[in-house]
């Protein structure tokens, strides 16, 4: 056996050829920021009822941020199958992994792919806001380590944020409507 020296690495790939549906998304697992790869394929349902499929995510948050989607901002997932994966077999209940699995749903649902050097820390709530995230320097530091460009995240991570300097741009947003907008 030898030591892993940064699983964030293994968790991610970097394609030379993006693809819809993956999103990156910044967590922490234990004391350790770990950046993990989010997949999402949305497809017309050939069935009654949509399926709804999970590995390495909760189906019940699933649900809740499908719902969202739906009632916030306009999207018609009631007719969709979604399966979600967690790269790596690994599973997370981390909260702030809910931005990177909507921006996952959103460019499968949308067909558009999402910059490879984005990523993601942040809860959704119920309104569709996005919600703060806690030791948000440890995951911007992982993120800016790994050679990510830009780092979506909560507005109401600012105060925490003003006195960091960082080499990677952070994009703070207030509602799941202006990720949209912003990605695509």
């Amino acid at each position: 056996m030898r030591a892993v020296t940064n699983p964030s690495e293994i968790l991610i790939t970097q394609k030379e050829d993006s693809l819809s549906g993956i999103a990156i998304a910044a967590t922490i697992e234990g004391i350790r920021p770990l950046l993990i790869e989010t997949q999402a394929l949305v497809t017309q349902s050939v069935y009654g009822t949509p399926q709804r499929t999970v590995s390495g995510y909760d189906l019940r948050r699933l649900q809740l941020l499908l719902a969202v989607l739906e009632k916030r901002g306009g999207f018609h997932f009631g007719v969709k199958d979604v399966f979600i994966n967690i790269a790596g077999g690994i599973k997370v209940e981390d909260p702030s992994i809910d931005l990177a699995i909507v921006c996952a749903l959103l460019s499968s649902y949308e067909d558009v792919p999402i910059n490879q050097h984005i990523c993601f820390a942040g809860e959704v709530g119920l309104s569709g806001e996005i919600r703060a995230v806690n030791r948000i320097e440890q995951r911007i530091a992982e993120a800016e380590k790994l050679g990510f460009e830009k780092i979506m995240l909560s507005k109401y991570n600012s105060k925490s944020l003003q006195k960091l300097k960082t080499g990677i741009e952070v994009v703070a947003l207030g509602k799941v409507e202006e990720v949209y907008q912003y990605l695509f």
